[in-house]
């Protein structure tokens, strides 16, 4: 069956075309670059992976449930709305709500393939196109392992939210080379890492915790990426430059904070969507919500040297300046531990598993009678 069987409203079918500015961009130095760039792609090539088997693909997941939140997590909880909808109505809504978080998963992660393609294409030094290169084998990876999920354990998809959209068109519509990577690699990433940290540590699904701690061992060394190649230009602009850039930085928040309100939900299971949309934005767990996405983000825009006082407000009035403060190091080694231990513990389990098949072996063998 076509991708497009299993969406619930009708999406369409041919390509989505963006019209892309700027240079390809060809540099004959092929010796001299940032250590730590380089260590990035080393590091980058050393972890590639097989979403096939590295993932246990036959953990069972509730499709009417298929993050596993605890029910305090669902936006409308607490609500007279929540209050007012029948067990079955509820249960509709958190896979609908389940079905549409997945595919603005899925619909980032090809936005990331194309993004670190044109990055490959548009940056001017050779340490960049190198990482980039195995970033577009990890977004594909990605792509591949939601898309599957999506296919084989929800059986449902949603079309892409249109602010997500719009951020990724204006990424790639720009001429300037380091508007891909400021849109792609400090934002939509920053907000993407943050957002899979959340369900990983939240989900009682184990197939979800699994393929949400392994992209985010990929997911931190793009973000890390961003900032390292970043930094250094972004020192070097003019104040009329800064300013753009702060600019575009501004909007782009703006738009990402939106994209995870979930409105397309609402809209298609004829809920009363200014009701909902109300609660949503005045209730607590929103909030805290709205603050964790964006702590990837802040300190990453920070760090580059985009902060000036239009972006410090810009974020005092979301209600994420605080953010700042976040130890970005640690938050990535925390992202690398977190998906090496999930390694250990289903290996030791699959150990644990054999050794039990073969002790029963034995056992059994030593039961039978010697034959005559």
């Amino acid at each position: 069956m076509s991708t497009f069987d299993f969406y619930v409203t009708p999406t369409p079918r041919e390509i989505w075309n963006v019209p892309m500015a700027g240079n390809a961009g060809f540099t004959w130095e092929y010796d001299d670059g940032r250590d730590r760039l380089l260590n990035l792609y080393q590091k980058g090539k050393d972890k590639q992976w097989d979403a096939r088997s590295r993932i246990d693909w036959d953990l069972e997941v509730d499709p009417d449930d298929a993050a596993g939140l605890p029910e305090q997590f669902n936006p409308l909880f607490g609500s007279p709305i929540w209050d007012r909808m029948s067990q079955k109505e509820r249960t509709e809504f958190t896979r609908h709500q389940g079905s549409w978080l997945f595919s603005q998963f899925l619909h980032g992660e090809q936005g990331a393939l194309n993004v670190s393609a044109r990055i490959v294409q548009s940056a001017p030094d050779m340490d960049s196109k190198f990482y980039a290169a195995t970033q577009t084998m990890d977004e594909a990876r990605h792509v591949e392992l939601y898309s599957r999920f999506l296919r084989e354990k929800v059986g449902m998809h949603y079309p892409i939210n249109q602010d997500l959209a719009k951020l990724l068109a204006e990424s790639l519509e720009d001429s300037r080379w380091d508007l891909p990577y400021l849109g792609m690699q400090v934002l939509i990433e920053g907000l993407a890492l943050a957002a899979f940290g959340l369900f990983r540590d939240v989900s009682t699904t184990p197939l979800v915790k699994q393929l949400l701690a392994y992209v985010m061992q990929d997911e931190a060394r793009h973000v890390a990426f961003g900032r390292l190649a970043l930094k250094d230009y972004y020192s070097e602009l003019t104040s009329k430059e800064r300013a753009e850039r702060e600019e575009f930085v501004v909007e782009g928040c703006y738009l990402l904070r939106d994209r995870f309100k979930g409105k397309e939900v609402y809209e298609h299971l004829g809920m009363p969507l200014d009701e909902c949309m109300e609660f949503v934005d005045n209730s607590e767990m929103y909030q805290l919500y709205q603050s964790l996405l964006f702590s990837r983000v802040v300190p990453c825009v920070k760090d580059v040297g985009l902060w000036g006082r239009k972006v410090q407000d810009a974020y005092g009035q979301m209600g994420i300046l605080d953010n700042a403060k976040a130890d970005l190091e640690a938050l990535m080694k925390q992202d690398e531990d977190i998906a090496e231990a999930v390694d250990q513990e289903r290996y030791a389990n699959e150990l644990a598993v054999r050794k039990r098949e073969v002790d029963d072996a034995i056992a059994l063998g030593g039961d039978e009678s010697p034959s005559e």
